[in-house]
């Protein structure tokens, strides 16, 4: 194969079907039609002389050729990024940049109306892509770019991340406005004996008021697991259940909520970046609105 042969643009689109697994989100995603799409991956599957991806209920699988070459597809990409991304000063106003954040639902809900405000007025042609935390392919995503930015409650201890920590959510406990304890203060005895709701991408593991609770002794009932805040504030609203939850979040959502009858370590609030990234104009500049809006939240409860 002979690389002046090949239309260096349709590995861009290889490496995002491989990571969405669809024509039509790629499509989207590209500002492509599907048609288009779909001639690149002919185009692909002639030059490599393999099929790359099939069909499956799951969506767009990869052949056993494709999961060989996304490395080297992806370092190759990084790589033209950041020659791209060096040549000058970012510049909002002309930018047509995709920024991929990665993002739970509770910092979505915090970060990205101020965020798209600030994209309306100071970048009006970028566009804003959100995916949900894969913390066993963070580091992988941040260093094919396949994410711009990261922003988590959890440790990543990797060498090739760069972070910057925006601060600390302290933890309540939310309640229905009809919940028999509402209005009066809860003793630990009142928490253990109340049915809980808990939040969590996980299928299973202890969140950090049950490491908190098993340090003393206890166990909580969690009658209900979701991967979802809003969810869970819906829920709550129209049950029983308590939601033990940052009070930023409760606030924010009009739960009524009192102070936990034990202490728990906060919440931390982290960004994240691939060192390869450090220095790039819009990377910077992405990192420091959202710095900006999380950090002018999370001041009180530092």
């Amino acid at each position: 194969m002979r690389l002046d042969r090949v239309d260096l643009n349709l590995f861009i689109v290889f490496e995002a079907i491989y990571r969405e697994q669809s024509i039509s989100k790629v499509a989207a995603l590209l500002n492509l039609t599907q048609p288009a799409i779909s001639n690149a991956l002919a185009r692909l599957r002639r030059t490599f002389n393999d099929p790359l991806f099939v069909r499956s209920p799951q969506g767009m699988l990869p052949t056993a050729v494709a999961d060989n070459i996304i490395g080297d597809v992806r370092q190759a990409l990084t790589l033209l990024q950041q020659s791209v991304g060096t040549t000058g000063d970012f510049q909002p106003q002309l930018s047509k940049k995709t920024f991929k954040l990665g993002m739970n639902d509770l910092t979505e809900y915090l970060t990205l109306t101020e965020l798209m405000k600030t994209l309306q007025t100071e970048a009006p042609n970028a566009l804003l892509t959100c995916y949900y935390i894969d913390r066993k392919k963070a580091t992988e995503d941040l260093k094919s770019g396949a994410l711009d930015i990261l922003v988590d409650a959890a440790s990543y201890n990797v060498e090739e991340l760069h972070q910057s920590s925006l601060g600390k959510l302290n933890y309540v406990v939310a309640y229905g406005d009809h919940h028999p304890l509402n209005n009066q203060s809860l003793s630990l005895e009142d928490y253990l004996t109340q049915e809980h709701i808990h939040v969590s991408s996980r299928r299973g593991g202890k969140g950090q008021m049950d490491i908190a609770l098993q340090a003393l002794g206890h166990l909580r009932h969690i009658k209900m697991r979701v991967q979802n805040y809003q969810v869970a504030a819906k829920v709550v609203q129209q049950t029983q259940l308590l939601l033990t939850v940052p009070r930023l979040f409760a606030q924010a959502k009009g739960l009524s909520y009192c102070e936990l009858p034990f202490t728990v370590e906060p919440m931390p609030i982290n960004l994240y970046w691939h060192r390869s990234t450090t220095d790039d104009p819009a990377n910077l500049w992405m990192r420091e609105k959202i710095r900006n809006i999380l950090s002018s939240l999370v001041d009180e409860d530092i």
